[in-house]
């Protein structure tokens, strides 16, 4: 039955993304404030299908935590789902990915008109301009910028190093930082098919001013989103 769930739950995200995605393509073409609605009803019917299909819950610890303004939400990465939930737990986040995802049909475009992020994991210095101005216009639209610090999905109770990229936007943003803890791949696992029942947990923790040497940043930032290593769902 939890493998039919999974299998259920694939088919939808299969014909929701273009149901959603191909007259948004239109919606947002003519008008492009309606992008944030798209994205948002998107996020919201996968995370709604996780939940009926799949019996895969979330709670948020420390909502409060969320500045007004602009901010660097550093989370945790162990699924695909904190990809997809980002998109509705924030306002119009603009998330740092993965070059290589603009090429999928339709999400990729979404993610290009969007104003996300994209990192060309080669690191060539036209690439790293090209993800600083990315960055700097989501800043000045006083939108949250997000990064999976890790740069890829962790297991369960592994606590990787942080990528330089973090520090890289934290010194040229000069914005703050929220570390976020969650244990999604408890459920939702980075290379499983099948997803469990179960409630992720999402720990927003205290902001993290900016400024701070870059050893500080990268300590405080690895010891909170790894706050919940251990955790039982």
């Amino acid at each position: 039955m939890t493998f039919l769930r999974s299998v259920l739950l694939n088919i939808f995200i299969v014909l929701w993304t273009p149901l959603v995605g191909v007259p948004g393509i239109i919606l947002t073409w003519f008008d492009r404030s309606k992008m944030k609605c798209v994205t948002t009803l998107w996020a919201q019917g996968v995370i709604c299908a996780a939940q009926k299909l799949t019996g895969i819950r979330y709670q948020v610890l420390g909502r409060e935590n969320l500045p007004d303004g602009p901010f660097i939400f550093a989370c945790k990465h162990q699924s695909a789902w904190e990809t997809i939930a980002v998109l509705m737990l924030l306002d119009h986040p603009s998330v740092v990915l993965k070059q290589e995802l603009l090429k999928i049909p339709v999400f990729g475009w979404y993610c290009k008109h969007a104003g996300m992020i994209p990192v060309d994991r080669a690191g060539s210095s036209g690439a790293l301009r090209t993800m600083m101005r990315a960055a700097e216009a989501a800043k000045q639209a006083g939108r949250p910028i997000v990064i999976f610090p890790e740069g890829t999905r962790a297991a369960p109770g592994t606590q990787p190093e942080l990528h330089p990229g973090l520090a890289g936007l934290y010194a040229f943003l000069k914005l703050p930082v929220v570390p976020v803890a969650l244990n999604s791949g408890l459920v939702w696992g980075r290379e499983s098919f099948v997803k469990y029942p179960g409630t992720i947990t999402v720990q927003v923790h205290p902001v993290i001013p900016a400024g701070l040497p870059r050893p500080e940043l990268t300590a405080r930032v690895h010891a909170a989103i790894n706050s919940l290593e251990g955790s039982q769902l």
